[in-house]
């Protein structure tokens, strides 16, 4: 079924109410969703408690309500019209404050009077509300009714993984970020698009690469999730990408490896200046999800990300105006588009080497390479082929090749396989990309 805006941008829809965190039932919810749309994910576990490097799998947290009410009864802050007016991960209370003492606990942005910010306390035992600096400035003195039910319990880190299998052990790893509560922008429209990017490529005939694909919460999951399958990463992941902030229809960016020079960087830069010309570039300094784990000395994956606006460059980011209008259809799509293409380009990315055993260039109409007339368009088509004969050094890959000859890269792959059957091209089975 071919992926289109429409498609997309309902699942975003579906996905964006569900209250997640780090653990607990929302993301249980988001994956049994996800796995809807691709039936072979798998919804795996990891024991809360568990030690994974220097960090400790937090408790599992569930929060069935939250509210602050003034002494008639009002609810002015209730978790169940926006979830991100708790801070994610707050202990219980029930208690009754006077407003100077509530202000203590309640988290507002003056700069953007309008927005409900997103606020987190994984690590450390806190409660608080978050709401607009507007309805801040108009409670009054009063004494306020303040209740959070929540609960932490011995539980599990969720995430969910799908292998799909190519030719090659050789694998492309994509990972998404399952753990933030109603932000469109960032996390749903990396949920959304990594999920169409793997349906999409279930579907591919004849893939060369092996995918993993993985819905992980941000940072914990990706360190536990590398804990668990450091050696495999290791060896098999030749290219990877962390799908994030994904959705608006602004700018696209680009953030580089640790390295900046991975096939990784070269394939989605490729794509980037050939189909998309204007993006920003952020060097792996500007960093901020989970690549830096990904990319971290020791692990060293090669591991960038293609974006719209980079998470922490536009003012919605981490605020209740990071909503569904802020991202739509056609965003998703060309996000999906992109990163599709540039899984294309690594399917197709071989090194050739010319075969040719004489001296000076061949003569293609001796090979059925060129009509026996020549014109303005075949002698393009000569120059072109003669081009990637004499560049086809065996050092160099299929984007190289292409950024030389100045030829779109998918008609570079065209004209390299009539060389390869007319014996004037071997295509090298050694490993690819820097």
């Amino acid at each position: 079924m071919k992926i289109n805006q429409k498609q997309l941008y309902n699942w975003a829809k579906d996905i964006y109410p569900i209250h997640r965190s780090l653990t607990g039932e929302g993301v249980r919810k988001t994956l049994s969703y996800i796995k809807k749309i691709i039936p072979n994910l798998k919804i795996k576990s990891i024991p809360t408690g568990k030690k994974v490097f220097g960090w400790t799998v937090p408790m599992e947290w569930s929060i069935n309500d939250a509210y602050v009410k003034d002494s008639k009864g009002k609810k002015v802050i209730d978790f169940k019209k926006n979830n991100l007016h708790i801070v994610n991960y707050s202990s219980p209370v029930r208690t009754k404050l006077n407003l100077k003492d509530l202000k203590k606990r309640i988290y507002s942005l003056k700069n953007q009077p309008k927005a409900i910010p997103y606020i987190t306390s994984y690590y450390s035992k806190r409660w608080g509300f978050c709401i607009s600096d507007e309805k801040l400035k108009k409670l009054k003195n009063d004494i306020y009714e303040v209740v959070i039910e929540s609960s932490f319990k011995k539980g599990f880190l969720n995430y969910g993984e799908i292998i799909i299998p190519g030719k090659s052990k050789e694998e492309i790893l994509i990972s998404t970020n399952i753990c933030h509560p109603s932000m469109g922008n960032n996390e749903t429209s990396g949920i959304v698009v990594a999920a169409g990017l793997a349906k999409c490529i279930s579907e591919l005939k004849n893939r060369r690469y092996t995918y993993r694909i993985i819905f992980i919460p941000e940072t914990i999951g990706s360190i536990a999730y590398i804990y668990l399958n450091k050696n495999k990463l290791k060896k098999r992941v030749k290219a990877g990408f962390v799908v994030v902030c994904v959705g608006d229809e602004k700018t696209y960016s680009f953030l580089s490896s640790r390295e900046s020079n991975t096939l990784s960087d070269r394939a989605a830069l490729y794509a980037l200046n050939k189909y998309i010309k204007k993006f920003n570039y952020y060097d792996f300094l500007e960093r901020g999800s989970d690549e830096r784990q990904f990319c971290s000395p020791g692990i060293d994956l090669p591991i960038c990300s293609i974006m719209r606006s980079k998470y922490g460059t536009y003012p919605e980011y981490h605020t209740s105006l990071d909503n569904l209008q802020f991202i739509s259809g056609k965003g998703l799509y060309g996000s999906f588009e992109i990163l599709k293409k540039t899984l294309e380009i690594l399917e197709i990315n071989f090194t050739y080497k010319n075969i040719y055993n004489s001296l000076c260039e061949p003569k293609l109409s001796n090979f059925n390479l060129r009509p026996p007339i020549s014109f303005k368009k075949s002698y393009d088509y000569d120059k072109n082929l003669l081009n990637i004969l004499l560049y086809a050094d065996g050092k160099r890959d299929l984007i190289e090749l292409s950024n030389k000859v100045k030829v779109d890269i998918f008609e570079v792959n065209k004209i390299a396989n009539r060389l390869v059957k007319s014996k004037l091209l071997k295509k090298l089975s050694k490993k690819n990309g820097k």
